[in-house]
């Protein structure tokens, strides 16, 4: 007998049945498997070619106005029908309508008229709205940069412990930001230092080799096989044991270094003479590059990096254990669903110029990671800003408790304070109060502690020289004068008692050397750390 359900047939009675009994072992009887576009039949669909799209109960007009319901906006989300073809929704399940069910292994029952709200009847076979309203809210939500980031930063957070909720964010953003590389101008690195072994340095290597845009992972690596794999779509490298290539032992890694320092930035291509030829060739160096080490990478690379400084679980914190057979394919599915949500707005996000809390090298590292947060929307934007203040400003901390001549503007300016800010004060008195300071390097400094001459080569660099100067007691001394100190205070070492900015104003977390300081404009959605949901805070 012919299949009633077959787009070929024309049914114009209209007919419902009962169900037939489901079999134990051979699957629901009204879902019919052998479909030409493999999905399930729906039965309890208006198969009709010629109904209007429009249409959602029989006789009843369609309100212009009105807003559709769940129904309404399954059908319009391009749902392939019965038939395969896509530009026919299935038919909207109404309530008191004659419904043509077809019919099934040759029989067939008289008219009767289902109300599905009546009692005693039974409900219309098949796939209800409920289902169909769950397969739509599934395709928007792969398409919801907000919901994709907030899954990511929550799978993330189950396998690492990271130092903070901004660096969450980071790592978070950063992965995203893997997926638009074609369309961005700096490549971030990200440098994943800590103090020993065994603080999840490599662990994040591994989510990110699930997560981010085709991934590279290597150890001591040459510059000659990073030359050649990098491209007009160049993968993402994940350099573990990054100390092997830049520690004290490492030898001559000089040109490793320069490529990755090139490499921030678009249009930065290394020349090499190649072939058989001997020509010069450009050999680009633009990616992403994330970098694990014991101890802190050079200079030149963390200033062009979000860096996370990696320490040891203490015995509460409590993670997923990472394992590539179970942890992968949750990981990669996420990876997909970043690529189908960013790729198509590549163009977009290279039209983006977004608005920045950070100046100079530190925006355009953070500047992918903003604009990736600002395509999500939603709370999105001012977490994104909230952690590139939190972590350059903690950058700054670390350039100043680390760096010796930043150091010792510090301690002067410790004395100065503890004299009273006097006008100035003798090159004698300085070097005393350095050296009497116990927790400070000055008293090993050199090889007899530091002295005049070593003071004032330190402090060349900045501008500041001692000079004769006459005090109250009319003798005449070497001395260095307050005023000469402002400057470089102001711009390698603020003072931490001056206020902290207000919600919201555009902080200048690096200034570039030379410039002078101008006042910040314009208002910046700085929302609180680590935003109102994720992983809670650990150390």
């Amino acid at each position: 007998m012919e299949d009633s359900t077959s787009p070929a047939t024309s049914n114009t009675s209209h007919k419902a049945v009962w169900p037939a009994a489901a079999v134990p072992g051979q699957g629901i009887p009204w879902l019919n498997p052998d479909r030409a576009n493999g999905r399930p039949a729906l039965l309890g669909t208006d198969d009709r070619p010629d109904r209007p799209a429009t249409e959602t109960r029989t006789g009843d007009p369609v309100n212009p106005d009105q807003e559709p319901g769940p129904t309404e906006n399954a059908q319009l989300s391009g749902l392939p029908d019965r038939t395969g073809n896509p530009d026919h929704g299935p038919g909207p399940e109404a309530e008191d309508r004659t419904e043509n069910s077809g019919q099934s292994d040759g029989e067939s029952g008289p008219p009767v008229r289902v109300d599905h709200g009546a009692p005693g009847t039974v409900p219309e076979p098949g796939r209800g709205t409920g289902d169909r309203e769950s397969v739509s809210l599934t395709a928007d939500r792969d398409q919801d940069g907000t919901a994709v980031l907030d899954e990511l930063r929550a799978a993330i957070g189950r396998y690492v412990v990271l130092p903070s909720e901004e660096a969450l964010t980071a790592v978070t953003l950063w992965v995203a930001a893997s997926h638009i590389q074609p369309a961005l101008q700096h490549a971030p690195r990200l440098a994943v230092v800590g103090p020993t072994k065994g603080c999840g340095k490599s662990r994040v290597l591994d989510v990110l080799h699930e997560t981010v845009h085709k991934p590279m992972m290597t150890v001591n690596t040459s510059p000659a096989v990073v030359f050649r794999v990098i491209g007009e779509d160049p993968p993402t490298l994940l350099v573990d044991e990054a100390d092997t290539i830049f520690g004290p032992k490492a030898g001559d890694k000089e040109d490793l270094r320069g490529l990755l320092n090139a490499g921030h930035q678009r249009n930065r291509p290394a020349w090499r003479i190649s072939g058989p030829e001997h020509k010069a060739t450009a050999f680009p160096t633009f990616a992403m590059a994330a970098l694990a080490a014991i101890g802190d990478l050079p200079d030149t690379i963390t200033d062009r990096a979000v860096v996370l400084r990696m320490q040891k679980r203490k015995p509460g914190e409590r993670i997923t254990p990472f394992r590539s057979r179970y942890s992968a394919p949750e990981l990669n599915a996420l990876r997909d669903r970043l690529t189908a949500w960013l790729a198509p707005l590549r163009s977009t996000a290279e039209g983006l110029v977004p608005q920045m809390p950070v100046e100079d090298r530190a925006a355009d590292t953070w500047e992918p990671l903003v604009i990736v947060a600002d395509l999500a929307g939603g709370h999105w934007p001012s977490r994104a800003r909230a952690a590139c203040l939190a972590m350059t400003r903690n950058e700054v901390v670390q350039d100043e408790q680390t760096t010796l001549k930043t150091r010792l503007l510090r301690d002067i300016r410790r004395v100065f304070e503890q004299q009273g800010d006097q006008e100035a004060l003798r090159s004698h008195d300085l070097l005393a109060a350095l050296i009497q300071d116990a927790e400070a390097p000055w008293a090993e400094y050199g090889t007899k502690g530091l002295n005049a001459y070593h003071l004032a080569n330190l402090l060349r660099d900045f501008g500041i020289s001692p000079a004769n100067h006459r005090f109250e007691n009319g003798r005449q001394a070497k001395a260095y004068a307050r005023n000469q100190f402002l400057d470089a205070w102001a711009r390698y070492c603020p003072d931490p008692a001056q206020p902290a900015p207000a919600a919201g104003e555009a902080v200048v977390a690096r200034r570039a050397q030379g410039k002078p300081l101008t006042p910040p404009s314009g208002t910046l959605p700085i929302g609180p750390p680590g935003g109102p949901a994720g992983p809670r805070p650990t150390r």
